[in-house]
């Protein structure tokens, strides 16, 4: 057994005999008894360089980097040739990363809807169903309702989202003097929270490639789109968040800095506060024949993912369990096609990297025919509008190959192991849930970014709370639910996210004014979050009992702390 090096052994190695270098394939064994503590260095570099820097690329590869050149120091490489030969072990992992054909998938299921999303854009449909739920807002209560039920529908993307739901509901939330930061807040608790637990959306593929990468670094192959299902529930600050919309856009209660802008746009009219300066994308989403654009030219290619996918899932599933060794669970299949059994085994079983990208395919291709057939563009064009919305999710991409590469490097280290064994007699189990949905909070929050979060996070998260409650998957999952969430929590506060920066822009509020009085609704979500939530179902408590209970904590407090502001125009003084 190696010993740990001092920092004498690190200068002489500067002058040593140069040996051969050490690839990364030819490492097999964690060095977690061996190293120690030196196996955080690759995620404390992250972190505090995501910190500093505010960039999760860079932050990734510099960790990444950190934990190459470590393991070829270690194994006695010279320090400036382990720099090297470090360096050249990035392209492995990454090189690694993308040949497994289950990450490979999720990429290529990341940038097909990213596509799809732009064509349904470009047609128009987006837009349309906006303009004919907002023609429905007859009042304060029904105008931000309808905004929610916006952000619901549009739940395939967070950029959507904001980008979308803004212009259309600006004018229509300004006719029933609701102040733009609140127009802001709704836009903003609707984005990346609804997202992150959709079925199926842009995030979704990078989740579960983190889920997948995470429960393989100890040893268990698992369906990840069924582990992430599974995480749904304990998604609290996602749920609590959206419920907590709709208890103040329908009791019109406001607390904190966001009670004051209610107030002066009903005692003054003025939607932002005096002396704000105000970015915003007064024009509407570019569309290529408004007189043209439908629900439908939405509805039809959103639908078919939504159908497509779910069919997908079913068939793959269902062939997997065919042709696999349980015979019984075949049987049921057969004799039950249609059970809840059947379907819960048949979209449990099914490769999610595979059906998603199919799915999307699909659908691209329907959003491709109707927009030709409808002269909304010509082949040639809707295929670079296509490929164009790809792009744009192309720095997804980048980011889940660092990440799964980092998690390699990580688990050849050993990093969780140590952590195991450093927290694994002196850390309450309870307390795991608790510590990494703050932990990722406070990551999130600094860094602006919700993925590079869940990048450091996901590979520690379900190694430890494996460890800590040996054979209690639901704990390992409620853990994974909280890397999630958590790093949701951050980023729907930060002053730097680029949500943030969009829900403010969409909504044409002072960025600093949105967050300052979002920060406060945010704040108390994430408490009930823990207080009601993490904390007692740690302690084993039932999660079906659990939430309700979040529930009544959501309008209990709103009720508690919130004073109800009138908003309806009458009552409005002259400007």
């Amino acid at each position: 057994m190696l010993k740990k090096l001092s920092l004498i052994t690190l200068f002489t190695a500067l002058i040593c005999f140069i040996p051969a270098p050490v690839y990364a394939e030819e490492i097999e064994t964690s060095l977690a008894g061996s190293i120690g503590w030196m196996t955080l260095i690759p995620p404390i570099i992250a972190i505090i360089l995501a910190f500093i820097t505010k960039n999760v690329i860079l932050s990734l590869f510099v960790g990444i980097f950190s934990g190459t050149i470590l393991m070829q120091f270690y194994y006695g490489t010279n320090i400036l040739l382990a720099i090297v030969y470090g360096f050249t072990d990035i392209v492995d992992y990454i090189l690694g990363s993308l040949a497994d054909p289950w990450n490979a998938g999720i990429i290529l299921q990341v940038m097909t809807i990213g596509g799809l999303i732009a064509l349904v854009t470009s047609m128009g449909g987006a837009q349309a169903v906006a303009e004919s739920l907002a023609k429905r807002a007859k009042g304060p209560v029904s105008a931000q309702l309808i905004t929610w039920a916006l952000g619901i529908l549009i739940f395939f993307d967070d950029y959507a989202n904001a980008l979308i739901v803004g212009p259309i509901m600006r004018p229509v939330t300004d006719k029933m003097k609701i102040s733009r930061e609140r127009l802001a807040f709704v836009i903003d608790a609707t984005a990346a929270p609804i997202a992150g637990i959709a079925l199926v959306s842009t995030w979704i593929g990078y989740e579960v490639g983190l889920i997948n990468d995470a429960y393989q670094s100890i040893g268990q192959n698992v369906n990840a789109y069924g582990i992430f299902l599974q995480t749904i529930p304990y998604r609290f600050y996602n749920i609590l968040m959206l419920l907590f919309v709709v208890v103040t856009s329908v009791t019109l209660r406001e607390f904190g800095p966001m009670k004051k802008a209610q107030e002066r746009a009903r005692d003054t009219g003025m939607l932002i506060a005096e002396n704000s300066e105000v970015e915003a994308d007064e024009e509407k989403q570019e569309v290529l024949n408004e007189k043209k654009a439908t629900i439908w030219n939405a509805l039809i290619p959103i639908g078919s993912l939504i159908v497509f996918s779910f069919v997908g899932f079913y068939m793959n599933g269902r062939s997997a369990i065919l042709t696999g060794d349980n015979t019984l669970l075949a049987q049921e299949i057969v004799n039950s096609p249609l059970s809840f059994v059947t379907i819960r085994e048949t979209f449990g079983a099914s490769d999610a990297s595979v059906v998603l990208f199919q799915a999307a395919l699909i659908s691209s291709i329907i959003a491709l025919i109707m927009g030709v057939s409808q002269d909304l563009f010509t082949f040639s064009k809707g295929i670079d509008i296509w490929i164009k919305g790809m792009k744009t999710l192309m720095i997804t991409g980048v980011v889940l190959l660092l990440a799964w590469s980092l998690s390699t490097v990580m688990n050849e280290l050993g990093t969780a192991d140590y952590l195991v064994s450093l927290l694994g007699d002196t850390m309450p189990p309870v307390l795991l849930p608790t510590i990494i949905f703050i932990l990722g909070a406070i990551i999130s929050f600094s860094t602006g970014t919700s993925y590079g979060t869940m990048g450091i996070l996901m590979p520690l998260a379900i190694p430890l709370a494996s460890a800590l409650d040996p054979g209690n998957s639901e704990f390992v999952i409620m853990s994974a639910g909280a890397v999630l969430t958590g790093a949701i929590f951050g980023d729907h506060s930060s002053p730097i996210s680029d949500t943030t920066i969009l829900s403010s822009m969409g909504a044409g509020s002072n960025l600093i004014d949105h967050v300052k009085t979002q920060l406060p609704y945010a704040l108390a979500v994430g408490i009930i979050s823990i207080v009601f939530g993490y904390l007692p179902s740690a302690m084993g408590l039932n999660i079906w009992i659990i939430l309700p209970i979040t529930f009544i904590a959501i309008i209990g407090m709103v009720f508690l702390l919130g004073k109800k502001v009138e908003t309806t125009p009458n009552k409005l003084k002259e400007q």
